[in-house]
């Protein structure tokens, strides 16, 4: 070997030992906490439970109409962003979101602002969730461990309501709205700490600056890839299959080191695979495109802005008895009341256009890439590659349109209603695999095969634990240098 090839091998040998020392622990963490996130996933509040802790609209008591109420607030129909009608405990309101994010609550009574909401109305707003017992206000917060993410921003503060369930529930209702914008259980406070906090350094002071918390995920998950791949380097370098060491043995070591380099042959791939893909998770230079369309596309799909339908009380209530909200959209150019019924369907009203609504959908999808042909319009009925249920509610059926753009991309549409479900382009399909396919072995036959998924993914945490916990063993042991002398076979005590 020349005297380059030399220097050479012991800068990796040197590399791999002290960014091991620096990410093995953090590998550990990852390992554990990955698991423990395939049965406890952060806390969110799903659509489902958002519906269920929202009482009937009481169409008689809407007296404001819609129009009336973007009038009322200046709001043009333009630079609308959203615009729906639900209960605030007992009395009918607006919720009016402009393009800009402006958020404004508006009695549908009377016509009045509602202004910052108290905690008795919050309390009053938490009974009529389906866990409620004793509720109680247990204080005004801004942002704590689980409202942490940017989100909730234009619903900061929250008045924290514990329901006396025997879950613990508790629910974060906005000061700003009176919404219930999450809900938190015992029990996922609790895994949480061991799941998704240590595994994404979701710790509230770093996570609360987003730019910077990004940088620090990125860095640290990006030297734990250069630590893994020289550790698969020099696990291949210092195994013997032909010529092997004394006593048969393929590895020169012993001991935590053995295990270390043993353990990091069999396992290394499944561990540089988790946190490369981990970092890819991370967006880095921006690869991967949005998964929502930008908003100049979603004003050619909703066509021309103009005045929302008024208020046929009695048709909405027949169309979906003891509806939990009224939005108000555009379609093609043409307006519509989307109800969410208690059953979990949302529903179009009201009139004959419900039975085209497909062709409604056709006709605006072809303006969303207008430099591109009109989309292929397909029907899906069951779940495929690329729209399934794993980690996340899925609805079916959908429609996908398929563009033939450059870029190769699809939106999925409720067909029902006509709402984008989601964007993904080729670097999004190729994301699926780098991503989820690689960090989560979402494929197909595992997936539909429950535990054999679990099965798999957590025997290669074991694996990759293994690697990890001896590496912090030898890296403590490397760094209490004066307290062990070096033996060729691995290391021992005075």
């Amino acid at each position: 070997m020349t005297s380059f090839g030399k220097r050479l091998r012991r800068w990796l040998y040197l590399g791999h030992r002290w960014l091991g020392i620096v990410t093995c622990l953090f590998f550990a963490v990852w390992f554990v906490s990955g698991v423990v996130m395939m049965y406890v996933g952060f806390p969110r509040l799903t659509e489902t439970e958002r519906r269920a802790a929202l009482p009937p609209v009481a169409w008689d008591r809407v007296a404001l109409e819609p129009e009336a109420a973007l009038a009322r607030v200046g709001t043009e129909p333009g630079v609308l962003r959203r615009l729906d009608l639900s209960m605030l405990d007992d009395e009918p309101v607006y919720r009016i979101v402009s393009r800009e994010g402006r958020l404004t609550t508006l009695s549908a009574v009377d016509g009045s602002l509602v202004g910052p909401v108290s905690a008795e109305r919050a309390l009053a707003v938490a009974r009529h969730h389906p866990a409620t017992r004793e509720p109680d206000v247990l204080g005004l917060i801004e942002r704590d461990q689980w409202s942490v993410p940017q989100r909730f921003d234009p619903l900061r503060p929250f008045h924290l309501v514990a329901l006396g369930d025997p879950a613990d529930t508790r629910l974060y209702v906005s000061a700003v709205t009176g919404e219930i914008a999450l809900d938190t259980t015992s029990r996922e406070r609790f895994w949480n700490w061991l799941g998704a906090v240590p595994h994404w350094i979701y710790f509230t002071p770093l996570r609360a600056q987003v730019d910077l918390w990004r940088e620090v995920v990125l860095w640290l998950s990006g030297v734990a890839v250069v630590g893994a791949l020289t550790g698969a380097v020099v696990g291949v370098l210092r195994v013997r299959l032909r010529r092997r060491y004394g006593g048969g043995k393929v590895t020169p070591y012993r001991g935590w080191m053995a295990w270390h380099h043993l353990g990091g042959l069999v396992a290394g791939a499944t561990l540089l695979t988790f946190i490369a893909s981990g970092w890819l998770s991370m967006n880095p230079n921006r690869w991967f495109s949005p998964r929502e369309p930008d908003r100049a596309a979603l004003d050619r799909y909703q066509g021309p802005p103009g005045a929302p339908p008024p208020l046929d009380r009695a048709a909405l209530a027949a169309a979906c008895p003891g509806a939990v909200q009224a939005r108000f959209s555009r379609l093609d150019g043409q307006p519509d009341v989307l109800l969410a019924c208690p059953d979990g369907r949302t529903l179009p009203c009201c009139g004959p256009r419900i039975g085209r609504m497909e062709e409604r959908i056709a006709a605006a999808a072809a303006r969303l890439i207008p430099d591109a042909p009109p989309p292929r319009i397909a029907r899906l009925e069951t779940e495929d590659l690329y729209w399934y249920g794993h980690h996340q509610e899925r609805q079916l059926p959908v429609l996908r349109a398929v563009f033939s753009d450059p870029a190769e991309t699809w939106f999925h549409i409720d067909p029902d209603t006509g709402e984008i479900m989601n964007r993904t382009d080729r670097s999004n399909r190729i994301y699926r695999w780098l991503f989820t396919g690689l960090h989560s072995f979402d494929f197909g036959p595992l997936i539909r095969n429950r535990p054999a998924w679990d099965l798999l993914v957590i025997a290669l945490s074991l694996g990759g634990l293994i690697v990890s916990v001896s590496g912090i063993v030898v890296g403590w042991r490397r760094l209490g240098i004066k307290m062990h002398r070096r033996d060729p076979r691995g290391w021992r005590p005075r």
